[in-house]
């Protein structure tokens, strides 16, 4: 079985130090069932469609592409991640064409973001009819990890990082059935006590932020690590089981080698 494309979003402020997004997935899921996940999901079609290059700050589809290290579609991950987290999370990242914030609790959202979980609009044709830009700038490259054969559905998935931006967050109450902010410390501890469940990907990515007491100070570092190159990519840290994430300042057991443990991940440019 082939992996189907996805991106996940690890959305992060400070309440008053490091907390991140989660929600619990509905445990009647064919999928990771009762995971506490970050918000995120398959790419869709048309989250390739060319119209979305002049609708994304920071990224066209050539350097979102080489950033990923593929020929090309590389914007689809970052339109399916913004997509995914209004979908999902009822947050925004976009502003109008003219550079005015937007207000994801608004009435005309509530009920686009209904009809979309609905299938009854396309995101496209939501963020024509409202003529948005979509944040592309705000999503930092952190992760990529692919699910391995034998799980009843696989995911080649990167994994964003971004400040969260206001508004109120709240579950899709369909494929996420809980949500709240959280300490990574604090969650980590309690899957541990059992009280939650983490897929490896998930704990991994809170490992790599309780050295960090605040959010500006992990995204500084994973702004920073993202954009630096180390002979010809980015210096990662490879896992066991495939995955790989960019290295923070913190880490010491870096690879920058195509041959040792999961390769250099692809630098933008």
């Amino acid at each position: 079985m082939k992996p189907r494309d996805a991106a996940t979003v690890m959305l992060v402020r400070d309440a008053p130090d490091l907390h991140v997004f989660l929600a619990q997935r509905n445990v009647d899921s064919v999928w990771i069932a009762g995971a506490s996940v970050f918000p995120g999901g398959a790419i869709d079609p048309d989250d390739r469609h060319p119209r979305w290059e002049a609708r994304s700050t920071g990224w066209d589809d050539g350097t979102a592409s080489a950033a990923l290290g593929l020929r090309g579609g590389g914007l689809g991950f970052w339109v399916g991640a913004i997509r995914e987290t209004f979908e999902e999370a009822g947050v925004l990242l976009a502003q109008r064409r003219d550079g005015e914030p937007v207000d994801a609790s608004a009435p005309e959202f509530v009920i686009a973001r209904r009809e979309l979980n609905a299938g009854a609009l396309t995101f496209g044709a939501f963020v024509d009819e409202h003529d948005l830009v979509l944040r592309t700038d705000q999503l930092h490259v952190f992760s990529h990890w692919v699910t391995p054969p034998g799980s009843p559905r696989r995911y080649d998935t990167w994994f964003f990082v971004g400040a969260a931006p206001p508004g109120v967050y709240e579950h899709d109450h369909t494929e996420l059935v809980a949500s709240a902010w959280r300490r990574p410390v604090d969650t980590l501890a309690a899957a541990d006590r059992g009280e939650l469940d983490l897929i490896f990907p998930t704990r991994k990515s809170l490992e790599a932020m309780v050295p960090y007491g605040g959010a500006d100070e992990f995204l500084r570092a994973a702004r920073q690590a993202s954009t630096s190159p180390v002979d010809g990519g980015l210096a990662v840290i490879a896992e066991p089981s495939g995955g790989r994430r960019i290295a923070l300042p913190h880490d010491t057991d870096t690879d920058a080698d195509a041959d040792a443990g999961g390769g250099a991940m692809p630098c933008p440019t």
